[in-house]
């Protein structure tokens, strides 16, 4: 998004160019306020004034403030005296990119072709000065004397609401020309169109202006808002659901004398409730340590099955990369296999010890090359259900089945339920059944263990 910066000519204690009882300092104010307020009402820019009120600013902090903020654009804008009339621009008279030349064109030519054209004021041309704010600026810089303050005609439009609104408009408008700004986006639907008829960094001004629209009939009030971490004031004369009717109230406000601008606040739409955090799943659960030694668990498979193979080894070391218990999953084989006798559709070659992709009716399922690999793709088909991390780094993903399942959608044994096996309703209490089973055949294992270990102990001779 381009940013364009906005010099309002003198300030504070340097009025300008003076006349009876008018001063430049408030002209150029005024202008740059609605030039700004139009451009971030209607385009999509970023504008910043070098002053947000009547203070004291020397050319410098003016110039210093520009280069800080690197913008894109440096529209400086006065009022002129000394016995002249019209309307004329600077640029820098010393080198300048042709960027900058280009710009003075669009801008001073539209600007001469609307507003000049349609209250007749004599346009003075393109001109080129060393001017400072010109000179010591780092981007392209644009001076704008709008009309003489010290000239009856040019005085009696600069009093006029409806030239300093058109003016105004037209400023802005062919910056963006210039510029090549897009338009902001429509609103959406629901929007609200808030008439803004003034915004200043103090209260009191504001209060001022709250006072003379009252004077003049307007029902306003005053809202503070932080605009670019400072505090404004505004002055709100109306809010409205329809554009128009927001458009009609700024023509009346402007033809009694107050600079308005349309703020354009999006109503967000009633929020949803939120959606209750899904309950845990409920049973024990897959991710786990292994309890028991491989020898424990080929201890038990043997005692049913002497042929079936020693895996214990691999579902422990295996089972530690995916962070799951590896004789509960050793239970699960246990389970699908018939203690590894394979009684089903799945033949022992097929080192498939999970029946993964075995649906029934003939179906063999998948097949791998060896016992590791087999125990890997079971324990990668757990980890699809329990997690929903990637596979841990440097795996090979071996199971057919892994990108068919909703990751995370089974964190316990009994929430593979009606998953795993359809419609395996028990499917997960089963496999816990077996596991309860090894852990007793292993706790009777070390107590005959410690029994025979006591025994040699209490019968050992050691003769001195």
């Amino acid at each position: 998004m381009k940013l364009i910066v906005i010099d309002p000519g003198h300030g504070g204690s340097d009025p300008g160019a003076t006349y009876q009882t008018y001063k430049e300092k408030n002209f150029n104010f005024l202008i740059s306020s609605m030039v700004r307020d139009r451009l971030l009402s209607k385009y999509d820019v970023k504008v910043v004034l070098t002053r947000d009120s009547d203070k004291t600013i020397s050319l410098k902090e003016r110039t210093d403030l520009a280069n800080a903020l690197k913008p894109d654009f440096f529209l400086s804008i006065h009022n002129n005296a000394a016995g002249g009339s019209g309307f004329e621009s600077y640029i820098y008279n010393g080198t300048i990119p042709k960027e900058t030349v280009q710009l003075q064109a669009t801008i001073h030519d539209r600007i001469a072709n609307s507003v000049l054209k349609k209250y007749q004021v004599l346009n003075r041309g393109r001109k080129r000065a060393n001017f400072h704010v010109l000179r010591e600026t780092n981007m392209s810089a644009l001076l704008i004397e709008v009309l003489f303050v010290d000239n009856a005609s040019d005085l009696k439009l600069l009093t006029n609401p409806a030239f300093i609104t058109d003016m105004s408009t037209s400023i802005a408008d062919a910056t963006a020309v210039a510029m090549n700004l897009p338009l902001k986006p429509a609103p959406p639907e629901g929007s609200l169109y808030k008439v803004i008829a003034g915004s200043f960094s103090k209260r009191e001004l504001a209060d001022d202006q709250l006072n003379r629209l009252i004077q003049k009939g307007f029902n306003a009030f005053v809202a503070s808002a932080v605009v670019n971490g400072q505090t404004v004031y505004r002055v709100q004369a109306g809010a409205f659901k329809e554009m128009e009717n927001a458009e009609a109230l700024v023509e009346r406000l402007n033809k009694a004398g107050f600079e308005t601008f349309i703020l354009i606040e999006t109503i967000a739409p009633p929020e949803e409730p939120p959606k209750p955090e899904p309950e845990p799943d409920k049973g024990h659960p897959i991710e786990g340590s292994t309890i028991l030694t491989a020898a424990q668990m080929n201890a038990y498979v043997r005692s049913v099955n002497p042929k079936a193979p020693a895996l214990g080894a691999l579902y422990l070391s295996h089972s530690k990369r995916y962070g799951i218990s590896g004789d509960i999953a050793f239970a699960q084989a246990i389970h699908e296999t018939n203690f590894f006798r394979f009684t089903g559709d799945v033949k022992p070659e097929q080192n498939n010890f999970a029946g993964i992709g075995a649906t029934g009716g003939g179906a063999a399922g998948a097949s791998f090359p060896d016992a590791s690999t087999g125990v890997t793709a079971q324990l990668q088909h757990l980890y699809a259900y329990t997690s929903t991390k990637p596979l841990p780094e440097g795996d090979k993903l071996v199971d057919p089945r892994f990108s068919l399942v909703q990751r995370g959608s089974a964190t316990t044994w009994q929430a593979l339920n009606g998953k795993w096996a359809v419609p395996g309703t028990t499917y997960g209490q089963l496999i816990l059944k077996h596991y309860e089973r090894m852990l007793e055949f292993s706790i009777n294992e070390l107590v005959k263990q410690q029994g025979t270990l006591q025994s040699t102990k209490d019968n050992l001779k050691i003769e001195i």
